[in-house]
């Protein structure tokens, strides 16, 4: 035999080998996926899920901008479908490593379903536990002013200032400004607008707060009540001072990460931690936290459950586009899930820089945003009593504000979330100024520049 042929001969068979070796790789991968894929499948199908069923957005737009987009290795070999007759999402590696899964119920948003069994996700109602779904959509705004409508009126000079891309930042959604009560300025990217409801990520947190305020103002909760545990009270979670350990890395899978896209009962894996640490003397960021106090709004809420966010706090605000969604076993994702456009999410900071009153009634108890907004010893003074940020992105140095630099006014506090998400309230300017976007760590933007503008532009 000629050495040309013998050569090619044991190439091929050394390309068999090699296909049949991926093919037996894929196989196990498939049969028993690593919990990284599987946290990458899931959530996949998750973002996938709510951007098509709550935003109307393209489920391939979605997959390439918000899931492959940012720069995560394996989320660029992710691949759904989705059955838009039966509200289902499926994710997986090549399409078919990882059971990535993710449902969308009426009323709730959609949900990752880690477990698979997507029987028992679908019975899950909106109460305090497994039932028929008992949605009560909010009316529609009419075509008042805001924040009561929908009409509004900019400044052009503002609006010309929001177009500066620097000030707004890469992968733009939303930004909206509001002075005195009323929208001077906004601006959209392209593809979204006022219209499109956006995920705020983390700052989900504060208007978790907002309704535990509710609660206590109605005498359903106190501050000062057991959490569950003998010496954890209501007040350390709004103070993220529990004691229980949690890893909030991302990138990874770790206790954040873990609970969102890998296990059914969120609030449950949470109140799983360990204590670590004597409640009230040690503060520690945790998306676990949020989730238990979410499961303690819906318990005090009784049969309303899941629904008490919508009636009692985004129907009197006029937030007719929010969802706050639910884990697989019904419980609010209060850590991370609000869907709401950037207007509704105006709305929310306008009522926090408004001390918790709308209309002239009184939804929080007095003082109660004040406290939100007070700073925990524990935290060096970054983070405030109620889920709220007392410092914008970033600080310079340890233990140094970094708003300072900019001259953003004493009492001032944000909310914010994941991937650029933010909301500026600053009661001595009566401003609220919200941004939306997709825009990761890496590209190190902060939302302090924007705020230094708009206040010296409306000075």
């Amino acid at each position: 035999m000629a050495p040309t042929s013998r050569l090619s001969k044991i190439l091929r068979r050394i390309g068999v080998a090699l296909v049949l070796l991926l093919l037996v790789c894929a196989f196990a991968l498939w049969l028993k996926p690593p919990d990284l894929l599987r946290v990458g499948a899931n959530y996949s199908a998750k973002i996938v899920c709510s951007n098509v069923f709550l935003a109307g957005r393209d489920p391939d737009e979605v997959l390439r901008a918000d899931v492959q987009a940012p720069g995560v290795g394996l989320l660029r070999l992710m691949r759904v479908s989705v059955d838009r007759e039966r509200r289902v999402v499926r994710a997986g590696l090549l399409g078919f490593i990882g059971d990535g899964l993710a449902v969308e119920r009426t009323g709730q948003g959609c949900a990752a379903v880690p477990d698979g069994n997507l029987a028992f996700a679908r019975r899950v109602g909106t109460g305090s536990g497994p039932g028929e779904l008992t949605p009560s959509p909010v009316a529609p705004a009419g075509a008042a002013d805001w924040p009561e409508g929908n009409a509004v009126a900019t400044d052009p000079a503002l609006d010309r200032l929001l177009a500066d891309d620097t000030l707004a930042g890469p992968g733009i959604r939303a930004i909206v400004v509001v002075n005195h009560g009323r929208i001077v300025a906004e601006r959209y990217g392209a593809g979204f607008s006022a219209a499109t409801p956006l995920l705020g990520w983390s700052m989900t947190k504060s208007v978790v707060a907002g309704l535990v305020g509710v609660l206590v103002k109605e005498g359903r909760l106190a501050l000062d009540q057991p959490a569950g545990w003998p010496r954890i009270r209501i007040a350390n979670l709004l103070a993220m001072s529990s004691g229980l350990r949690f890893n909030e890395a991302y990138g990874t899978v770790s206790d954040v990460t873990r609970m969102l896209y890998l296990e059914p009962d969120m609030a449950g894996f949470a109140r799983g931690q360990p204590l670590a640490h004597p409640a009230g003397e040690f503060w520690s960021y945790s998306s676990g936290t949020a989730n238990i106090l979410s499961r303690i709004a819906q318990d005090a809420a009784g049969r309303q459950g899941a629904e008490y966010p919508a009636e009692k706090l985004f129907k009197p605000l006029g937030m007719t586009s929010a969802t706050m969604e639910t884990d697989e076993y019904g419980t609010l994702v209060g850590s991370s899930y609000m869907y709401a456009t950037a207007r509704d999410w105006a709305r929310y900071g306008q009522f926090l820089l408004q001390d918790g009153v709308w209309r002239g009634q009184e939804l929080l108890p007095r003082g109660y945003v004040a406290m939100m907004a007070s700073p925990v010893a524990a935290s060096g003074g970054q983070y405030g009593h109620g889920l709220v940020w007392l410092w914008g992105s970033d600080a310079t140095a340890p233990g140094q504000d970094p708003d300072l630099a900019f001259g953003i006014p004493a009492g001032t506090f944000w909310m914010e979330g994941h991937d650029g998400q933010s909301t500026a309230i600053i009661p001595s300017r009566e401003l609220v100024i919200v941004r939306l976007g997709l825009t990761p760590a890496r590209d190190r933007y902060t939302p302090q520049p924007l705020v230094k503008a708009v206040l010296e532009a409306t000075k």
